[in-house]
């Protein structure tokens, strides 16, 4: 039972920030049409940011399927998937510093990894 929950509260906290992460293309778009960055840069910067929300949100599938039937993948599996938000973490905090995404990222990642650590 804890497994599951460990797994749903991660699977919400992606879902919830790959919402919150996707609803601010427009103002990253409008921002990057604005400046001078050099294009190739600012269309890398805007499929980077979709990927982000569209990674999170399949992740998140992944843990409430794993939630839902615990057979569907292994527990080192989803200690492996669990890194892609935490290591996300770690770069957000090394690259832009102290931010609510980064946080939303760690509390997923260390949910599904404890999620991964425990029995069904």
């Amino acid at each position: 039972m804890m497994k599951r929950l460990f797994l749903i509260f991660s699977a919400v906290v992606l879902a919830i920030g790959a919402l919150m992460h996707a609803s601010a293309f427009n103002k990253v778009s409008l921002a990057v049409t604005k400046s001078d960055i050099a294009s190739f840069a600012g269309n890398s910067l805007k499929v980077l940011w979709l990927a982000d929300s569209v990674t999170a949100m399949l992740l998140a599938a992944v843990f409430a399927i794993a939630a839902a039937r615990p057979s569907t993948a292994s527990n080192w599996i989803l200690m492996l998937l669990a890194m892609i938000p935490a290591t996300t973490a770690v770069l957000i905090y090394t690259f832009v510093g102290n931010f609510i995404g980064g946080h939303i990222m760690l509390a997923a990642g260390i949910a599904a990894f404890i999620g991964g650590l425990l029995r069904s």
